[in-house]
């Protein structure tokens, strides 16, 4: 947020979407099953963005059902891989192809009309779409560097009760960091990948008062890095497979709850 630019890695967690295709042209009907509550505006906006794309928005509605594994509003990036997955299903309903950036670009557009991000995440979105290791510039929408993992790592995530949305957040207190901010990006160009998401942690819990003990705790307790997830409130720690537990006990002392995952460096597909 501070730079237009970022950094982020895929993991185990999963988003899946079905879209089914209807002759009531302009309407989008979306359950989302992980959690009805949540507003379904992302997923309308981004069938918007594929039937435009193809000049089908007169022709076509869509009904749209997803499932997920991922926590929403925690920063573990729901609404990038929702879109990512919706953006996929609904351009297969067409019978069309599209690039893989494509895809990931109108999910981009998408996030910003449905209003739930501020920067639009391109480092996230193609995160979760590719896998692996990603640094981009997200105002150019351009990957700057992209790397699959190399080393078999565990990630565990402390999930608090509370919910904390990319829109609501505090830019202009941010950008008072963004020196420091500029020196973990540089940490990620240089390949320091794991003290770049420490650091980062640190920064952005610092501008948005949360608790950095818990990232201290995981360190530790032997995690190779532990930062803050996008705009938290949760915290990703890594970790080396004879430390799982450990860190996992460290994540556990302050409650809420702790996902476990791997390192994915699988991208997205159509499965039919």
């Amino acid at each position: 947020m501070a730079l237009g630019k970022g950094a982020a890695f895929g993991v185990s967690l999963y988003t899946k979407a079905e879209v089914k295709l209807t002759d009531e042209a302009g309407v989008v009907e979306t359950k989302i099953s992980s959690d009805s509550t949540e507003s379904t505006r992302l997923a309308e906006k981004t069938v918007a963005r594929v039937l435009h794309h193809f000049n089908a928005e007169k022709r076509f509605g869509a009904k749209v059902e997803t499932w997920s594994n991922i926590p929403i509003a925690k920063g573990l990036k729901s609404s990038s891989a929702a879109a990512n997955a919706i953006a996929l299903a609904a351009t297969a309903a067409l019978g069309k192809t599209l690039t893989d950036l494509e895809t990931v670009k109108l999910g981009v557009d998408a996030a910003f009309d449905a209003k739930v991000t501020v920067t639009g995440a391109f480092d996230d979105a193609c995160a979760s779409f590719f896998g692996g290791i990603v640094v981009t510039d997200n105002v150019k929408r351009e990957i700057v560097c992209q790397l699959p993992f190399s080393q078999d790592l565990v990630v565990l995530f402390h999930v608090p009760l509370k919910k904390a949305y990319s829109a609501d957040s505090d830019v202009t207190r941010l950008r008072t960091l963004k020196p420091l901010v500029q020196v973990a990006y540089d940490e990620a160009l240089a390949g320091k990948f794991w003290d770049a998401l420490t650091l980062n942690g640190l920064i952005h819990s610092s501008v948005w008062s949360y608790d950095a003990s818990i990232m201290v705790d995981a360190l530790a307790a032997g995690a190779v890095a532990a930062g803050l997830c996008g705009k938290g409130p949760a915290v990703t720690a890594v970790s080396p497979e004879d430390r799982t537990d450990s860190v996992r006990g460290a994540l556990q002392k302050h409650g809420g709850e702790v996902l476990l995952a791997r390192l994915n460096n699988e991208k997205a597909k159509v499965i039919y």
